[in-house]
């Protein structure tokens, strides 16, 4: 019997100029992407002293529209979108009925009755099913997958300002954390977010496809005597991590709640009735058993992600992900354990290739940016 190949990767509008400069290609949510250019190390690193260049055109983008579209984003996600102001963005979950998140998100509104969903990329086909579905009915409300319409580049790092100032007109000086603006980048009509997903300052450009190569060449351009450099996946990985920013399908999934997540903060209990309220009010009464921790290596190793965690001799969790932190010098990771075990300084052990290794539980993030 022959197998049905499987469908090609997708590709953004870079994938020509990540090759031309040298990429090590993967394929990641069904998107052929950029891992790594000169190594993960150096673009962590470069992320943290300067600036780093990432392409995240594989994101998915929907948008919902109408005269009841702010009760729709209200009904569907687990934050209170009637809290941002027209230009601003705040970071949410769509969420099952048992309180669990088929995906975090960022929610921005363009327009009092107009909102911008930013999803995962391989969540968006299910996340825009699952929106469409739970708004029937719902009123004057209309679900877009406008994904085709948008590519992303994340600007990264202390100096991403001094850079993208030299390419727009737009004063990025008052646009604060969490907001956005409209303007040009390089004589591209672009929409300017200070977002990230690095632990950095820096901003996300929303841009037209057929203009993202001409906005990612003049960036590398403007911002190389900065220390500007193309960054890829891996160091993404290594940057949210060291940030404590949880990664969908790892860090939290559909067997997992907001609460045991730790992001009881993007849960507004005062907003009203949303999907998956009663059954995380209901665990929050009961309390939690099981909490994602942080935790740092204290015996050699990497803990990876599913590898099993110990407590005193007992099993305990499991690792959801780790990695070696640049910017920290040790190997860290995250992992769900019984909450009786969850105690910052409570001493575990990590089973890797068949050994213990010693490893204790740390606050998080791990690694938290100097303030101006």
């Amino acid at each position: 019997m022959t197998q049905a190949p499987s469908a090609a990767p997708r590709t953004t509008p870079l994938n020509a100029r990540h090759r031309a400069l040298g990429a090590r290609m993967t394929t990641f949510g069904g998107w052929e992407m950029p891992v790594q250019y000169t190594g993960v190390g150096d673009e962590h690193r470069a992320v943290r002293t300067a600036a780093g260049l990432f392409d995240v055109s594989h994101m998915g983008e929907i948008e919902i529209a109408g005269g009841d579209a702010l009760a729709a984003v209200q009904r569907i996600t687990s934050n209170d979108a009637a809290r941002l102001d027209v230009g601003q963005a705040q970071y949410s979950a769509l969420t099952t009925p048992a309180g669990t998140p088929i995906d975090d998100l960022l929610v921005y509104r363009l327009a009092p009755e107009h909102f911008l969903l930013v999803v995962n990329a391989a969540n968006t086909r299910k996340a825009r099913d699952w929106i469409t579905s739970a708004l029937e009915g719902a009123g004057d409300a209309v679900v877009v997958d406008t994904s085709r319409r948008y590519a992303l580049l994340a600007l990264q790092g202390p100096r991403s300002q001094e850079i993208l100032q030299a390419l727009t007109a737009v004063e990025l000086e008052a646009l604060r954390y969490y907001t956005f603006a409209s303007g040009e980048v390089a004589g591209v009509r672009a929409t300017i977010s200070r977002t990230g997903y690095t632990g950095e300052d820096g901003f996300e450009l929303f841009v037209a496809p057929q203009a993202a190569e001409a906005v990612w060449t003049a960036l590398l351009q403007a911002g190389a005597p900065a220390g500007l450099r193309p960054a890829g996946l891996g160091a993404r990985d290594t940057l949210r991590l060291e940030a404590s920013m949880r990664l969908h399908g790892q860090d939290m999934d559909e067997t997992t709640t907001l609460l045991e997540a730790g992001l009881g903060w993007i849960v507004a209990w005062d907003k009203g009735e949303f999907t998956g309220r009663e059954a995380l009010a209901a665990q929050r009464a009961a309390g939690i058993e099981r909490r994602l921790v942080g935790f740092e290596m204290l015996d050699p190793g990497i803990a990876r992600a599913g590898y099993d965690v110990y407590a005193d001799g007992e099993r305990v969790g499991r690792v959801t992900s780790g990695t070696w932190a640049p910017s920290l010098g040790k190997a860290i990771g995250m992992a769900y354990v019984r909450a009786a075990t969850s105690a910052v300084d409570t001493g575990i052990a990590v089973e890797i290739r068949g050994r213990r290794a010693q490893a204790r539980i740390v606050r998080m993030p791990f690694y938290r940016r100097a303030r101006s």
